[in-house]
């Protein structure tokens, strides 16, 4: 089954981190993906560009209305995501719990829907 890791974070939290300590966090990314590419579980994932570069779509009474940033303000932002593969939720809760920013921030694990094609 694949699922959807999203991570989030206090962007102002990272926008204070030392350039030395941003490596440090890239870096342990770098082995995260790095553990879980061999076994099948990674099958992609990207960091996000700052909220500031956000752009919200929404369509009401057929008009499309676009708003720069976020849809709603929050504590923590989307940073980035993984989409894993996992045999079931306790493995995929296991992966999660292995992100670098599970430890300052907090990792939404969702489930994909498979539809069948007929």
């Amino acid at each position: 089954m694949q699922y959807l890791l999203l991570i989030y974070e206090k962007e102002a939290d990272w926008n204070k981190m030392s350039k030395a300590e941003m490596d440090a966090i890239y870096k342990e990314y770098g082995e995260f993906t790095g553990s879980i590419t061999p076994s099948g579980n990674y099958k992609g994932g990207h960091q996000l560009q700052p909220i500031s570069t956000a752009t919200t779509v929404r369509v009401r009474d057929k008009k499309r209305l676009v708003t720069d940033g976020p849809f709603a303000e929050t504590k923590e932002q989307l940073g980035g995501f993984y989409m894993i593969e996992a045999k079931d939720l306790d493995e995929a809760i296991a992966i999660a719990a292995r992100i670098p920013s599970a430890r300052t921030g907090s990792i939404e694990v969702r489930p994909i829907v498979v539809r069948n094609k007929a």
